[in-house]
């Protein structure tokens, strides 16, 4: 299925990547959403991928029937994964089973965009966020459970490893803080970025600094914490940039998915 394109990076041909999310369990596996004809039609898939001494291999794939835009990795069984797909729902997958999805949760009545499993592994929550303007926090464990929802039209929505706070980006630019015991209105808003945002991943060192990623080709560092929060503007990319993480494994390590098709 992927073919090899240099020792950092791994073509899967037909499909556009739109996320990619660092095992917390294992340095140098990460997994990738994909979806075909850049998420308009098709199927999507998520691969998981190792890099070795050799390069980036393909471990395991999945396909769906509908587009992936987002991946998160399970904070209590490093097999396990979720995604989000065109068709709004989340869907539950074992590495360690030949098939899948084990579940399906149609959660959302648009296009779910994101989804992100705490960090703080005191509680097995999960956040999604899609175009049908809501955002949904789910007890992992027992998904039919709906914690909460914050209505707003942020289709991004991430997760602190602090408790209480979530972060949402827009297709206005603007990425802003939320505290889940008041959601009447944001703790803080960075602006920055001149197209929509992407992509937004906290740092698993830093409790106030994010990385986002946008439209505009560029990746940018925030401290929220700070008078003046953009840190740095990063703008080697040629492409729309549309998946982002921060490895857990490696200090400063950071991973993008560029959106190109083969």
């Amino acid at each position: 299925m992927g073919t090899a394109a240099g020792a950092g990076a791994l073509r899967l041909p037909g499909l556009h990547g739109y996320a990619v999310e660092f095992s917390p369990y294992c340095p140098g596996r990460v997994a990738c959403a994909a979806a075909q004809y850049y998420g308009m039609a098709g199927c999507g898939t998520l691969a998981v991928l190792e890099q070795n001494e050799a390069g980036i291999v393909l471990l395991r794939s999945f396909d769906w029937n509908d587009g992936l835009f987002d991946v998160t990795w399970s904070e209590n069984n490093e097999n396990v994964l979720i995604t989000c797909s065109g068709d709004g729902s989340l869907q539950i997958w074992d590495m360690a089973k030949t098939k899948g999805p084990l579940q399906v949760y149609k959660e959302h009545t648009l296009e779910a965009y994101s989804v992100d499993w705490s960090q703080t592994r005191g509680e097995q929550l999960v956040v999604s966020g899609s175009w049908d303007q809501t955002a949904k926090l789910l007890d992992s464990i027992l998904y039919q459970n709906k914690i909460d929802q914050l209505e707003s039209k942020f289709p991004l929505v991430i997760m602190c490893p602090c408790e209480n706070l979530l972060v949402t980006g827009a297709v206005d630019c603007s990425l802003k803080g939320w505290d889940l015991r008041n959601i009447r209105q944001p703790v803080f808003v960075l602006l920055g970025h001149t197209y929509a945002i992407r992509r937004v991943k906290f740092s698993p060192f830093h409790a106030t600094i994010l990385a986002s990623c946008s439209y505009d080709f560029t990746v940018r560092f925030w401290d929220f914490s700070k008078p003046n929060p953009l840190l740095e503007t990063v703008e080697h990319h040629t492409e729309f940039t549309c998946g982002l993480d921060l490895s857990l494994h490696k200090r400063g390590q950071v991973k993008c998915h560029m959106g190109v098709m083969n």
